[in-house]
C-alpha cells in the first residue's frame, strides 16, 4: 500500500488505525519491505537517514522517539525541487549535517569517536521529508514503515574534514524566501550529531544492517521542520558556532521548490 501511494502520489489513513496491534518491529519489517519494492524499480541504495532525534521535531510529529530509513539514489536532488516529479505531498524542509562514511560501521558497541573516526565528511544538507499518511497524522508506527517520512534530500557544495570541529556545537541559520526562519545547534540532535549516527548503528545492527564505506548518512535536522509548496526557497548556512560571537562560516545550502 505505501509503494503503491509513494508512486501514484497518494496518501493512506493511518497504518495503525487498520491495524492496531503493529509493532516498532513490524513497522520495521514493513519499511524493509518497502525498500526491496524500490530497488527492484531501480532504484540504488546510498544510504541511511536518522528521524525526530530532536525534541522539536518530536513534538511537531507526535512521535517520542528516534528512528531511521533508507535513501536511494532517486531521492538525491539538486537544489531546484520539481514537486510533482518527485511525487511529493506535503514536504517540509530540515537543516541537517550529513555524515559520507570512509569506512563500514557495525553496532552494537558503537560510539560517537567511532563515527568520527569512521567519516570522510561532513556536508550541509537539506532533507525534504514527506507522509504517504494523510495529513501527517503519524505515530511512531506510521513514520518507521513508511520509511521514516522521507521524501528527497539535497547536498551542499562543501565537504568538510570533521576533524577539529566541535558538531554540538555547530550554528545552523535558516531563511525561508530571504527572510529569516530558524536557527539550531548540533546538540539538539541528541545532543551531538555523531552520537545519533552510533545509535543508528547500533539500532541497525539489530536487523543485521550495517552502515557502508561510501554511505551517506543523514543524521536529524537541527531546527523545527517547515512546510513547503512550489514557490518556496530555503537557504541555510553552517557555522563553527553562532556569528554573533564570531563562529566561522563553513558552508552552505538551498533548497527552492518548483
Amino acid at each position: 500500500m505505501l509503494h503503491a501511494a509513494l508512486r501514484a502520489r497518494k496518501t493512506l489513513p493511518p497504518l495503525i488505525n487498520a491495524n492496531p496491534s503493529l509493532s516498532v518491529d513490524d513497522a520495521y519489517a514493513i519499511s524493509l519491505d518497502l525498500l526491496s519494492r524500490r530497488l527492484a524499480d531501480g532504484e540504488k541504495l546510498i544510504g541511511k537517514k536518522i528521524g525526530a532525534t530532536s525534541k522539536a521535531v518530536q513534538d511537531m510529529l507526535g512521535v517520542d522517539r528516534p528512528d531511521f530509513g533508507f535513501l536511494t539514489d532517486w531521492m538525491c536532488v539538486e537544489d531546484l525541487i520539481d514537486i510533482n516529479d518527485k511525487a511529493l505531498i506535503a514536504p517540509r524542509a530540515e537543516a541537517e549535517i550529513a555524515f559520507v562514511l570512509k569506512d563500514e560501521i557495525k553496532g552494537p558497541g558503537v560510539s560517537a569517536a567511532d563515527v568520527m573516526a569512521a567519516t570522510r565528511c561532513i556536508i550541509p544538507c537539506f532533507e525534504i521529508v514527506d507522509s504517504r499518511i494523510a495529513d501527517w497524522n503519524i505515530s511512531i508506527v506510521d513514520t518507521v514503515a513508511d520509511n521514516a517520512s522521507c521524501g528527497v534530500f539535497v547536498l551542499g557544495a562543501e565537504r568538510l574534514d570533521p576533524a577539529g570541529l566541535e558538531l554540538p556545537n555547530l550554528h545552523v541559520t535558516v531563511t525561508k524566501n530571504g527572510e529569516p526562519l530558524s536557527e539550531g545547534y548540533g546538540h539538539a540532535v541528541q545532543g551531538d550529531p555523531a552520537q545519533a549516527v552510533a545509535w543508528l548503528a547500533n539500532t541497525l545492527s539489530e536487523y543485521g544492517v550495517a552502515l557502508n564505506a561510501g554511505d551517506v548518512i543523514l543524521s536529524g535536522s537541527m531546527v523545527p521542520l517547515a512546510p513547503a509548496v512550489k514557490g518556496d526557497r530555503f537557504e541555510m548556512t553552517l557555522s563553527d558556532c553562532n556569528p554573533d560571537a564570531g563562529g566561522r562560516k563553513l558552508g552552505s545550502c538551498a533548497a527552492e521548490f518548483v
